[in-house]
């Protein structure tokens, strides 16, 4: 059987970048526990009836929250939520020292199902 592919992905990083992204990847599936864990354009992603919901990935600096969708972190009702975080249109970043909450990725999550 083959190993899944997220795993794959995380046992190339470093210690601390596997351990912060291997907790965001419990958060994400504690909100979709039925998500699909796949790889998408080269970052884990979580898919919910096909749908890409949530993703994440490590760059040499940071960590990145990937909402899949250019507009989620735009969304008026997460500002509060992403004070302290530097995001784009399509990324949240983030250190391992300093991760995502169960309550933001949830709110992420929500967003990004009722824009989908």
């Amino acid at each position: 059987m083959p190993a899944n592919p997220i795993d794959e992905y995380l046992a190339t990083l470093s210690e601390s970048q596997r351990a912060a992204l291997s907790a965001l990847r419990v958060k994400i599936l504690k909100v979709v526990p039925s998500a699909e864990e796949c790889i998408t354009y080269g970052v884990p992603t979580f898919k919910v009836d096909g749908t890409s919901v949530a993703g994440f990935a490590a760059y040499k600096n940071h960590l990145s929250y990937l909402p899949m969708s250019g507009s989620v972190l735009s969304d008026a009702s997460l500002a509060d939520d992403l004070k302290g975080f530097e995001t784009s249109k399509g990324a949240m970043k983030f250190t391992a020292d300093n991760p995502p909450s169960q309550a933001l990725v949830k709110k992420l999550i929500t967003v990004r199902r009722a824009q989908a």
